[in-house]
Order: C-alpha cells, then structure tokens, then sequence
C-alpha cells in the first residue's frame, strides 16, 4: 500500500505513483482546526486510484475519521467530515458530528447534519455519501450528487457552483496526535503569578518601575491587555483605557499606564505603554520616529500624537536628557492571531523598521499573540488547549518568522472583551504573559550593568 501524511509531513512513492494533496496547506489547517490536535493522511486519490465506487471503498473502508474533499471544473473546493467508517452495507450510518463545508472566499463554511441517524448512507456504486444530500464519485462517475435540504441545509450555489462535474476526489484520515501539552502551564497558578508580579523589584536602584512597551496595528489589542491586566488585579472586569472596534486607531496619545494592586493597593512594578496603532498607509498611524523618542524616554505622557509630524527636540514635554527610568525596558510587539495570514506587506515592513531600531538599543522583544480563541474553534471551546493546539502552534512558528523573534519569546494570550466576570485560565495566561515581560526586562538591566564593564 502507499500512503502520504500531511500538515507538515513528506509524499511516500509506490506502484510509480505519487499522492500528492490538492487541498493546499491553509486548507488543511483551517480544517484541522475545526477538529483538534490533528494531521490528515491521505487515503484516496480518484485521479490516481479511479473514479468509482470500488476504488474508493478499496481505500477507505473502516478508516475513520475521514475528510472527503470534491474539487470541480470551476475551482471550488467542498466536501464532508464523518467520525464513522465507510462500508459497503447498503445501510444508514448514524453520526451527530457529521458536516459538510466548501471553501468561500478562502473561508470555512459548515454544514452540519441535520438528521443524526442518516448522516451517512454506505453505498458500494459511489464514494463519500453524506445523507442523500452529496456524494463524491457518485455512481462510478466523476460527478456529485447534490441535493440540499432533508440531511444538510446548504446553499449549492455557494457550496459548489452548481457545477456537479469533478476533476478530483480525495478522502483523508483524521489522525489524533498526542493531546499532551507543547508548552507547560500550571492552571492553578494564579495567586503564585500575582505575588511574583507583586514582588518583582527592577535589578536597577534608579528605576522603580518597569517599562513595557506595547506596538501593534490598529485593533490588535494593546489597550484591551492593559484593560485585561488591571481586571485581573482589580478582581473585576474594568475597561480603563479606550479599547474597541475600529479601523483606526482609538488611541492618539501615549499612555503611560500602572496598574494597582487591588482598588486601594500599592503601584505594581510595571509601567504598560500604550501607542498610536501601526497602520500599512504612509502617513497614518504610529510614525517609526515616535518610536524611537519613545524607546529613549523623550516622549512625555499624554503626548497627542501627529502622524504627519513625529515629535521633536523643541516640542513642548520634550525630555532633553531622559534617566534610565524613563526609557523603555521591554517591546512587546501585539498581533491579532486570526489575522496573522493577512498582514499587510507594508505593515510588515513597517515592523521589520521598528524591529531594528530596537535592536540597535539593545531592548528586548516580545509577542504576544492575541484573539487565539477567535484562532481556533479548540482553543474557544476550552483555553486550556491552547499549548495542545497544533493550528496555534504554527500560527506563533509563522508569526515568530514574520516578527523575527524565536518561537520562545512569542506569547499567546486573550483578553478580556465581552465578559462580565473574570476567567481564571484567561487570567493565568495574561499573568504569565507578564512575568515573561519582568524576566525580558532583567536581561535589559543585566545588559545595562555589564555595558561599563565591557568598556573598561
């Protein structure tokens, strides 16, 4: 036999015959999220194995789970999920976690079953046969059998254009990889994390308080983490800086924001900077200028920001000779995970700008990678899957190429947004996204220290 595995994995050769997928890797992976810590193996290929019945039950009999995937003369890409094994019995499957989906727009549409008890008919003539409403090959022709309604409601001008002759059928086995976590995280930890936060003292005597700054585009959420931070320490929901929804940027000042410890506490030790969002235009957004006044503390608070014009030496707040104090310590870098794979060029290289700048004064870099739950159906089902989620993990591989920064230094989070109450799991990954701040913070201040030393 000869099979391949996929999402990551390499063609193996037989009978000169080589399976290589149709379904491209973003497919993969959007499908993938759909089911979990998975990867998909192909099983059968009609243009390789033969468009008929036989073929495809020679395949796939008493695989599962499998996704079946039609591809027509006009380019759509649709098809069907069962947990169930194919047969050739004649007889209804019952399967309550059947769907059918197509490709629109480069998007996932779901179709799920409607009728539990026929998802599925076991017809030895066709291919995957999902409730009489579509079949791949059907009848030992290249051709789909499509009929909306009684099994799955879907709409066959979207799902398939209405165009029912196929150049390509394929079915895949959903194999589960271990659900052991990638990446450590004691869930019970949050009173631990907030004293660690609480006791964090800078290595540097000048300096009472950390400084963290936050860039990203308009909409990624550094208002709302700085929003998710001080709800965790306040024990409520509070929404102090503007945070929403808007294709430009709410905050037009820098911020300097310090977080208490409780509604009466103490000042944390850490300082959350907040800026103007990164926008792709020239001329719009965050000028990479600001951001280098800020890194070297000379940007005063509450400085209105000019996108045609950054500030200056004469400007009035103009820090002239700032202390270590009032540079930034840390640069954390925001990215909106369900937008990771549109990321304009020219924002990208905008980023790749203020990633240099940064560098040349020595400053450390972060990500923390937001929205994971509106990423990834597991991860929103139950956030403690976010270190078990293969599609999380690939989207930080490929965000820590975009960003270039290692994989270790990027850091997932949610924020709060449209909850009431807090979440301890939610909280337990903003705290630890804070501490990893405090830790980058040290290696700046032991950089500091040994800068004398090196010169001598």
């Amino acid at each position: 036999s000869y099979s391949s595995t996929f999402f990551g994995g390499k063609s193996n050769f037989s009978q000169m015959a080589t399976l290589n997928p149709l379904l491209s890797r973003n497919q993969q992976r959007t499908i993938c999220s759909q089911l979990g810590n998975v990867k998909l193996k192909l099983l059968y290929k009609a243009s390789v194995h033969g468009f008929t019945g036989a073929a495809f039950h020679q395949r796939c009999d008493n695989q599962a789970p499998t996704v079946s995937v039609g591809y027509n003369t006009t380019g759509y890409v649709f098809g069907g999920y069962t947990s169930q094994p194919f047969s050739q019995t004649g007889q209804w499957v019952n399967d309550n976690q059947a769907f059918l989906f197509s490709f629109t727009g480069g998007k996932l549409q779901k179709y799920p079953c409607t009728n539990a008890p026929y998802a599925l008919l076991m017809d030895g003539n066709s291919g995957p046969f999902f409730g009489h409403a579509l079949a791949l090959v059907h009848s030992n022709q290249p051709v789909t059998l499509s009929a909306p309604g009684k099994y799955y409601n879907f709409n066959a001008a979207e799902m398939h254009g209405n165009d029912l002759k196929l150049t390509e059928c394929e079915v895949y086995q959903v194999e589960g990889e271990s659900l052991k976590p990638w990446r450590t995280v004691v869930w019970e930890s949050g009173t631990e994390l907030m004293d660690t936060i609480k006791t964090y003292k800078p290595t540097v005597s000048s300096v009472p308080q950390a400084r963290v700054l936050l860039i990203g585009q308009v909409g990624a959420g550094k208002s709302s983490f700085f929003n998710s931070i001080n709800s965790v320490f306040r024990g409520h929901v509070t929404s102090q800086a503007i945070a929403g929804s808007s294709s430009t940027s709410l905050t037009t000042q820098f911020r300097s924001y310090s977080v208490k410890a409780g509604r009466e506490g103490k000042p944390l030790p850490i300082i959350l900077c907040d800026t103007m969002g990164l926008e792709d235009n020239k001329g719009a957004g965050l000028d990479v200028e600001d951001i280098s006044s800020i890194l070297k503390g000379h940007m005063p608070n509450c400085y209105q920001f000019n996108p045609a014009a950054p500030l200056h030496a004469e400007s009035h707040g103009f820090r002239k000779s700032p202390a270590v104090k009032d540079k930034i310590h840390c640069v954390t870098y925001v990215i909106d995970a369900s937008k990771v794979s549109i990321m304009p060029p020219k924002l990208e290289e905008k980023m790749e700008v203020i990633r240099r700048k940064v560098n040349l004064l020595g400053i450390p870099q972060l990500v923390l990678l937001t929205k994971v739950d509106e990423a990834c159906p597991l991860v929103k089902d139950d956030l403690r899957n976010i270190y078990k989620s293969g599609y999380i993990k690939d989207l930080m591989q490929d965000v820590s190429v975009r960003v270039g920064v290692p994989l270790s230094c990027v850091i997932p989070v949610k924020n709060y947004s449209g909850e009431l109450e807090l979440d301890l799991n939610c909280d337990i990954l903003l705290l630890s996204a804070v501490v990893q701040m405090l830790r980058f913070v040290d290696n700046y201040f032991d950089d500091l220290k040994m800068q004398p030393l090196m010169e001598k």
